[in-house]
């Protein structure tokens, strides 16, 4: 099946209708998560995925759970034949309560799927275009970086050698902003 082919037959509408819940939480930077879960989506679809209907339907949940944890997982399984499969990729990359960032990552990097590593490198590359000097001190956003390279870039060496051009340029971008920061205030 060919690319057009593959987004033809794709049918996003009741994923997005659920994703819709996300409109109530607010993004520090402005905006909702709903629009984030589009932004990701959009990252997918821009490296070419087109063939893969769970990574895209995940794309739209993928921060569902962790935060508006009363959602019904069962809705999103009976959303459709695949809902079951997009459950499983959500929750693969979904924080857990008990576990740190670090902890977190650490499980997506060594016992993620090759799924759960692209979405959370599309993922990442959404909110690193979010960070903001404007809505996150220096010390944040220095820390996003190194978990950035710590984690989701080894993560991206995996699956996708562009996702890893693309995080280090922006890692490397953001880093000069802040030493640029630094040096204004020395």
């Amino acid at each position: 099946m060919n690319d057009l082919e593959s987004l033809k037959k794709l049918v996003l509408a009741p994923y997005i209708l659920k994703a819709t819940a996300l409109i109530s939480v607010g993004r520090k930077v402005g905006g909702n998560q709903f629009r984030h879960s589009f932004s990701t989506l959009g990252i997918l679809l821009d490296y070419k995925f087109y063939n893969d209907s769970i990574l895209l339907k995940a794309s739209l949940m993928h921060d569902l759970l962790e935060d508006l944890p009363e959602t019904q997982v069962e809705e999103i399984r009976n959303i459709d034949e695949e809902g079951s499969a997009v459950v499983e990729l959500v929750l693969e990359v979904t924080k857990r309560k008990d576990e740190t960032k670090a902890e977190y990552l650490e499980r997506v990097l060594r016992t993620g799927s090759r799924n759960a590593h692209l979405l959370k490198c599309a993922d990442r590359i959404s909110n690193l275009t979010d960070l903001h000097r404007d809505t996150h001190t220096t010390q944040k956003i220095s820390d996003y970086l190194d978990q950035t390279e710590k984690y989701v870039i080894p993560m991206a060496k995996m699956v996708n050698q562009d996702m890893v051009i693309e995080l280090t340029d922006l890692v490397a971008k953001r880093r000069k902003i802040l030493n640029i920061i630094k040096d204004i205030n020395c």
